[in-house]
């Protein structure tokens, strides 16, 4: 029993010596304080500031795993989109051909430069063949776009209405590409069944490589401006 009493007194004097350490200590100066609050203190410290830099860790390996996970998604897609392309690459080259040989026989549809004189005889002479009387026949300025020219023709002829359906009929029918725009007809007062057809036909050509050079050049220029 004294044993037992003893022990007891020990551990609270203990008590009350670690209790003593912890009262009376100024904030303000924690160099002074007693052995245990000052290690207590410092084990406080070390591990906040572990716990901030773990955070701040984690963050950063968060934003990363976010974005890698956003660029697994992005890589995914475009798995599927050119597994697709390749399950689909022979029914791809036929379109391609098609398209391509699309292409060239539009291409074939517009004359080149030098005959464009003779697309405009063919357009006169479509006229004539049909009797009409052409009263206006006037190429206008080229437009030149990014790859093909466009020729307006301001035309005026006379004759009768199913001459003139015929003569766009066979405007339609030209193997050059020939469009027929702003049509109006009137009827000739001093002529009766005669009728006045006033129109614009636009004809195309492509570009030789000469002036798709100097519109490269052009579309260059501008860029930079």
């Amino acid at each position: 029993m004294a044993k037992s009493k003893s022990m007891n007194l020990d551990f609270k004097r203990i008590q009350d010596q670690l209790r003593s350490q912890f009262s009376g200590l100024d904030p303000n100066d924690p160099s002074q304080w007693p052995y245990l609050p000052k290690n207590l203190l410092y084990v406080a410290v070390c591990a906040a500031v572990i716990a901030a830099l773990w955070f701040v860790w984690l963050k950063d390996v968060d934003e990363q795993l976010v974005a890698e996970k956003a660029r697994e998604t992005q890589l995914r897609a475009d798995y599927r989109s050119k597994l697709e392309q390749a399950v689909n690459l022979d029914a791809l080259r036929k379109q391609l051909e098609q398209v391509q040989t699309y292409v060239t026989q539009l291409e074939k549809q517009l004359p080149s430069k030098a005959e464009m004189d003779a697309l405009l005889s063919d357009i006169n002479q479509a006229g004539l063949g049909r009797s009409l009387q052409f009263e206006l026949f006037r190429p206008g300025q080229v437009a030149v776009k990014e790859y093909y020219a466009e020729l307006p023709i301001t035309v005026r002829v006379t004759g009768g209405y199913h001459d003139i359906g015929l003569f766009a009929s066979d405007i339609a029918n030209l193997s050059r590409i020939v469009t027929l725009n702003d049509l109006s007809l009137t009827p000739m007062k001093e002529r009766e069944g005669i009728l006045t057809l006033d129109g614009t036909a636009k004809t195309f050509r492509y570009l030789d490589e000469e002036e798709i050079a100097l519109q490269q050049q052009a579309q260059a220029a501008g860029a930079q401006k």
